[in-house]
């Protein structure tokens, strides 16, 4: 499969390092919130699980633009932290959302419109935004064959998939 992206490969780039940082960003804060209210030190290597603080937290979607914190899973650092971290994936943020309301997961990874839609429909006990993470939807155009010389206008007309269930239906 080919990846098609629009933008310049600069921009691109710039992107990618913003979507980075912010991504760090919110793996500190989240780091940082875990031992809130801790009455100890953070547990080292060579102490026992039952020392550990368990999150779970419920991705959206798995997203190239998470790389940053799927590595941090991969290499042990929430656990050298003290946290044992439980990654789902929601698939669709409804069900993201439904997660964290009826504490299935501790934090959701999700854009604010469920958030909004949440609040409005009259929740007592709605969720509060803390971080954005990325910038832009995470969203790319692909085709089961190579195009060479590809233009835009190739679309008209063509039917594109331009979401998941659950998710909301970006304007294409």
């Amino acid at each position: 499969m080919e990846v098609i992206m629009k933008e310049k490969s600069t921009k691109t780039a710039c992107l990618f390092k913003k979507s980075l940082g912010i991504t760090l960003a919110l793996l500190l804060l989240i780091g940082s919130l875990a031992g809130c209210g801790s009455k100890g030190a953070a547990p080292s290597k060579g102490d026992s699980p039952a020392s550990s603080k368990e999150v779970t937290l419920n991705e959206v979607a798995h997203s190239i633009f998470y790389a940053p914190m799927y590595v941090a899973i991969e290499e042990g650092y929430f656990e050298e932290e003290g946290i044992h971290l439980t990654l789902v994936t929601g698939f669709g943020a409804d069900k993201t959302m439904t997660a964290v309301l009826t504490d299935e997961a501790d934090i959701g990874f999700m854009g604010s419109e469920s958030t909004i839609y949440t609040y409005a429909g009259g929740t007592q006990d709605y969720v509060v935004n803390f971080a954005q993470l990325t910038q832009r939807a995470g969203n790319f155009l692909v085709s089961r064959q190579p195009i060479e010389n590809f233009s835009w206008d190739m679309l008209i007309g063509a039917d594109v998939l331009g979401g998941r269930a659950g998710g909301r239906r970006p304007a294409m």
